[in-house]
């Protein structure tokens, strides 16, 4: 059981993916120029971190009563994932599709739906 409501919220849900595209739509030019942090691939954790709370989110404040929701719920984030490598691609300034992002991306939805199955739906 989700002790703590502020995750039941649906608004919460949605400021969270808000968030999420500011941050995916920025140009190239805003982003901080490559460091020792390129090294050990720091913005792959951040986007597995993103997703899984994405996710996490979703599955909390939507809990729709369909039979597979857990895997819609999987699909549309990895779609909504490569929509943004695409968008990146081709509409943002200096970025670039990247598919160990979507990778990371996929990996983060993976993971916030096993945090939640495992110990929030008990």
């Amino acid at each position: 059981m989700l002790r703590w409501k502020i995750f039941r919220y649906k608004s919460v849900t949605v400021a969270w993916f808000i968030i999420m595209c500011v941050l995916f739509f920025l140009p190239g030019s805003d982003l901080p120029q490559a460091n020792w942090m390129d090294t050990i691939y720091v913005d792959k954790l951040v986007h597995i971190g993103l997703f899984a709370i994405l996710t996490f989110l979703c599955r909390s404040s939507f809990d729709l009563d369909l039979n597979h929701y857990n895997w819609v719920l999987l699909l549309t984030a990895i779609l909504y994932g490569l929509a943004v490598e695409f968008i990146q691609k081709y509409c943002i300034p200096n970025r670039s599709f990247d598919l160990f992002d979507l990778l990371a991306d996929t990996a983060g939805s993976i993971l916030g739906l096993i945090v939640w199955l495992r110990y929030i739906k008990k």
